[in-house]
């Protein structure tokens, strides 16, 4: 498998598809959220599909910390995701959803409430029928988190936080966040976009939309 480049941007990239695949970018990850101006649209999953750029999704709330993090958040967002997913995006099944941590949780706090989080995650997503699109539930975190939700079963894929300064004895990732970089795009624009690479050894549940 190759290894891929790509970018994780809060806004939309609809404008900036043709340009930032011609500087080399393989994949974008994009948000799925409540705010409009943060989700990914069908619009832009679309463009980004005919520019050649595969799409990831993530779910992340900004400031999350320890206090949010149970297992009734889990459902709420996990429902909200995949709605998202299915209905707005058409994301296709076999692909995945991240859900992040945003901070770094000790070994209690991952096995408590981030945990908890998660199962609340995988209940959501496996309300749905055999009929439904089915997809992969994925997290974003420290190595340690990544690892224990890997480890439950309760996360299938995972993408390695660059604020983890444990991150060397973690090589079980699919994507791995970079430093940030400044992108030239159409009429001497410049965006700034957050840095992930791929594992080339599994895969990272990235998709196209038809």
């Amino acid at each position: 498998m190759t290894v891929l480049t790509g970018v994780k941007v809060p806004f939309e990239l609809t404008q900036y598809a043709i340009a930032i695949k011609q500087q080399g970018m393989d994949f974008a990850i994009r948000h799925y959220a409540h705010q409009a101006g943060k989700s990914l649209s069908l619009a832009e999953a679309r463009a980004l599909t005919d520019a050649g750029i595969q799409i990831g999704a993530l779910w992340e709330t900004p400031d999350a910390h320890l206090s949010y993090f149970s297992r009734a958040q889990g459902c709420a967002d996990g429902a909200a995701a995949y709605l998202m997913a299915q209905a707005v995006i058409t994301q296709p099944s076999g692909s995945a959803v991240y859900f992040a941590v945003n901070f770094v949780p000790d070994a209690d706090e991952i096995d408590g409430p981030v945990s908890r989080y998660f199962e609340g995650v995988n209940q959501a997503f496996h309300a749905a029928s055999a009929s439904e699109r089915q997809y992969q539930v994925g997290v974003y975190g420290s190595a340690a988190c990544c690892a224990a939700m890997m480890d439950k079963g309760l996360a299938t894929v995972s993408w390695l936080a660059e604020q983890d300064s444990g991150a060397g004895d973690y090589t079980g990732y699919s994507l791995r966040q970079l430093a940030g970089a400044v992108l030239a795009v159409d009429d001497g624009q410049r965006i700034s976009v957050g840095m992930v690479c791929n594992s080339a050894e599994r895969p990272a549940g990235l998709f196209r939309v038809l």
